[in-house]
This record gives structure tokens, C-alpha cells and sequence, in this order.
């Protein structure tokens, strides 16, 4: 999927993205050989981290520069927390983990870090700043999602978490922040980006929260 040149350029300079997008946990979920207990650990974590996500998504919202930069962050919200979370509600509740059970569950070390990790930056950053690490989870399951898709066994039983990330609406979703990040780094830096003195410094962000990724998948695993 064509996510846009900045995600592009952003997702070359960082080392880790094909241990991120391509690790053991992916393809467990690919061949169904992901144990059960293990999916559902890394589910519980994930709704907790979502929840943050969202509050980051949040503050993009107030660290937005314009109307149109506002409604795109607005929308990322509301596909993180009614959509995303309504996944990982049905297939624990399906597997006998309630709500309740979720919610008191202890976040990871992992998690946290990962987590805190994107707020900080946006609270100390610009809205670029946190774009950029923001951008690796959202472009990254969009991109697991539609690869998956195409590559996934059959009988996975993993099959409704990849139809989430490859279906229409997902998708779209890493279409518009692709935009929205070409927009932003436009606006501000210009047509060519990568002579800016601040182009370093986000490449940096983006390739942190990447290897952030990598950790968290490591949620998942025994």
C-alpha cells in the first residue's frame, strides 16, 4: 500500500522495520502457529496500549495547526476507540476475558515504555515530532495487515485480527495519516524535507518508536 513519500522516507531510515513488520509473532499469526494464550496476553496489553494511543491521538488533535490537521486526528480517535478496541473486547470475551479483567490487568514494562514514549515526545515536540512517533504503529499494522492478507494461511485462526487490519476502513484510516504527515512536513519544512535540520531529529523519533514495536511484540511470545 502507498502510505505516501514521507512514511516512505521515514520507514527507509529506520533499521528495525523489517523486525518489526516481519517478527516471529507476525508470522505465528500468519500460520496460525501462534499459541492461543499468547495472542490473548499480547491482546490484554494492546487494549491497554491502545487507550494511550488514543490520549495521543488526542493531543495531536491540540497540537494541530490547522482545521483539516484537526479532523484527520479527530477521525484516528475515533477508529482506535471504536473500532479497534471493540476487536479486542469480542475475541477476549470470547476466550472468557471480561472488561474488568482487562482494565485491572497490570501494563508491561514494555508497554509502558512504548506508551509513555509517544505522549513525552508530544508534549515536549511539535506536532511533527509526535506524528513521527506515532506513525510506525499505525502504518506498521497497516502494512502487516495488507501483506497478511495476501500471505496468511487459509485456516489461521487469526483470521478476523488480519481481516481488521487489511479491511477498507483500517486502511483508509493509514492512507489518511500518510497524507496528513505529507501535508504537515510540508507545511512546515517545505518541499524538501530532508535538507531541514530538524529532518535528523524526526527520522530519529520514527526509528525509536519502531524498535518500541519490536519490543511489544515480544508481549505476545513465550
Amino acid at each position: 500500500m502507498n502510505y505516501g513519500l514521507s512514511f516512505a522516507r521515514f520507514r527507509a531510515a529506520a533499521p528495525e522495520w523489517d523486525a518489526y513488520t516481519r517478527h516471529p509473532f507476525v508470522q505465528g499469526l500468519a500460520d496460525g502457529s501462534l499459541p492461543r494464550q499468547d495472542f490473548l496476553n499480547y491482546l490484554v496489553q494492546d487494549y491497554l496500549f491502545l487507550i494511550q494511543f488514543a490520549r495521543a491521538w488526542a493531543l495531536a488533535v491540540v497540537k494541530a495547526g490547522d482545521l483539516d490537521e484537526m479532523r484527520t486526528c479527530s477521525a484516528t480517535v475515533h477508529t482506535l476507540l471504536d473500532h479497534e478496541l471493540a476487536l479486542h473486547v469480542r475475541t477476549c470475551a470470547a476466550a472468557g476475558i471480561d472488561i474488568q479483567t482487562i482494565l485491572t490487568t497490570p501494563e508491561a514494562n514494555t508497554n509502558m515504555a512504548y506508551t509513555r514514549y509517544v505522549l513525552a515526545t508530544g508534549f515536549a515536540g511539535d506536532f511533527l515530532d509526535l506524528l513521527a512517533a506515532l506513525m510506525p504503529c499505525v502504518m506498521g499494522y497497516g502494512e502487516i495487515g495488507a501483506r497478511l492478507a495476501q500471505e496468511a494461511a487459509k485456516d489461521t485462526p487469526y483470521r478476523d485480527w488480519i481481516e481488521v487490519y487489511s479491511g477498507k476502513e483500517y486502511q483508509q484510516a493509514c492512507i489518511d495519516a500518510g497524507a496528513l504527515l505529507d501535508s504537515a512536513i510540508r507545511k512546515r519544512l517545505g518541499d524538501d524535507p530532508e535538507s531541514s535540520p530538524r529532518w535528523t531529529a524526526l527520522t530519529e523519533h520514527f526509528a525509536a518508536a519502531t524498535r518500541l514495536e519490536v519490543g511489544f511484540w515480544g508481549l505476545g511470545t513465550t
